[in-house]
């Protein structure tokens, strides 16, 4: 059996469909079994566990034979570093007697060692915390998720403009969820053999101002990037709620990322979904919601 933390969310829910479609034994790992209901009717099973609870994790993975290890992403008006190391610290301790045969994680592009990074240095502790344990790890760096946009698409249709921190026309690395999620099935089925890190991205790179165009084709209305001024990103994140530790370390990471142009490699393994597809896929959702 494949045990998946985290499925009810974007990546982990993208694996769990995936393996389901190929007809494997999957459950899923969540804090709350009750709302996690409609996984049972498609097939899979629920186990209820607390990734801040060692025991309780590593009984989950004591259940099945590989397991996909998604950090859940900490309330950001707290100290996201803060909680997300421990969490991190929580899944590698769990994995000691737990029986996996292998296990994927899921990191992302950029990945390093460093200071309120959020994600880059919180992911790297993940890394290299798999490497020091026996089981077998392999790696997907993610890149820069196209659910990233999700939840401006009100302020786009409302007010015809796509906020942003990062550069017009910079390429950036970007992936569906969807793709995400079937290269983690692939590496959680594939040989013990295949281990270590691999870089995940959609079939190319986008910049905002592509991003603003897809919204405006799908809108059917102008849509005009708006980049926000370096100096005005932590208040920006203050402003929506973030704590001033989370605010720091958002802001370090979106300077570390814009900088050195995002974690770029030659040969990443590409999934199908383009940009243009899941906006598409976004804006037909959210009608079906509110009609």
């Amino acid at each position: 059996m494949f045990v998946i933390i985290g499925g009810t969310g974007h990546v982990g829910s993208a694996t769990a469909t995936e393996l389901l479609r190929r007809s494997e034994t999957v459950a899923i790992v969540t804090r709350y079994a009750a709302g996690a209901a409609d996984w049972h009717a498609r097939g899979a099973e629920v186990i209820e566990a607390d990734v801040e609870d060692v025991p309780s994790l590593r009984k989950a993975f004591q259940r099945g034979k590989r397991a996909l290890l998604l950090n859940p992403p900490a309330d950001p008006a707290k100290d996201t570093d803060a909680v997300e190391r421990r969490t991190v610290a929580n899944i590698i301790a769990a994995l000691d007697g737990s029986g996996l045969e292998k296990v994927v994680a899921a990191s992302t592009g950029g990945a390093q060692p460093g200071v309120r990074l959020g994600d880059l240095s919180v992911l790297w502790g993940l890394e290299e915390g798999l490497r020091r344990q026996g089981i077998p790890a392999a790696i997907n760096r993610g890149a820069y998720y196209m659910s990233n946009w999700d939840g401006l698409l009100d302020v786009v249709r409302r007010d015809g403009v796509l906020p942003t921190m990062l550069p017009a026309d910079l390429p950036i690395p970007m992936v569906a969820p969807h793709d995400l999620g079937q290269a983690a099935a692939e590496r959680l089925l594939s040989s013990v053999e295949d281990i270590g890190i691999r870089y995940i991205e959609g079939p190319r790179r986008y910049s905002p101002a592509e991003v603003a165009e897809a919204f405006s084709n799908e809108l059917g209305r102008p849509v005009r990037l708006s980049v926000i001024p370096r100096e005005n990103w932590k208040d920006t994140f203050l402003q929506l709620g973030f704590s001033e530790a989370a605010a720091t370390s958002y802001t370090r990471m979106t300077e570390v990322s814009v900088d050195r142009g995002f974690d770029l490699v030659e040969n990443p393994w590409r999934g199908s979904t383009s940009l243009e597809a899941y906006i598409h896929e976004l804006v037909a959702r959210s009608a079906s919601r509110q009609s």
